[in-house]
């Protein structure tokens, strides 16, 4: 294998591995009559469709809610028109909360008003996202922070004094 070949499938393996919520809830139920072996042309030996195995692996593992949060992500132009999306960036998600960054204070503002039809078509149309609000923030003022974790005090501004 080649280098960038091999870190994907690492990096594919470690993501499943993070991702995975339990145990493989599907288990093979074994034939008495057979004593547990496995027959050329017995029952379940035919060929399946990549779509059903996909299907059965995605719910087997759990990932559901996040294929539907990245399929809203992916979707987002569709959903909102593209009007509205050349204005709107989807930031994440995170507990649950759509956070949208919009390029103006009346974009924001005007997306607030209609956050409850958004939602509720949102729900409809993505019911396994379980997203259950929508947060749209507006272009503010360029700020000194970056990340979600904030000390006390003055911070870089005591140092141009």
């Amino acid at each position: 294998m080649n280098e960038p070949t091999e870190s994907f499938v690492t990096a594919a393996y470690l993501r499943a591995k993070g991702v995975w919520r339990g145990r493989i809830q599907r288990r093979k139920k074994r034939r008495d009559d057979d004593n547990g072996l496995s027959r050329p042309f017995g029952g379940g030996r035919d060929p399946r469709a990549l779509g059903s195995v996909l299907e059965t692996i995605v719910s087997d593992m759990g990932w559901s809610t996040e294929l539907e949060q990245a399929r809203i992500i992916e979707d987002w132009p569709n959903f909102v028109g593209e009007a509205t999306a050349e204005h709107t960036t989807v930031m994440g998600i995170s507990d649950g909360v759509l956070e949208i960054q919009c390029d103006s204070t009346t974009w924001a503002t005007e997306l607030r008003r209609l956050r409850a039809e958004m939602l509720t078509r949102l729900l409809a149309d993505y019911p396994d996202s379980e997203i259950r609000d929508m947060r749209f923030r507006a272009p503010g003022a360029p700020s000194w922070r970056h990340g979600p974790r904030v000390v006390p005090g003055r911070g870089p501004r005591d140092t141009y004094g």
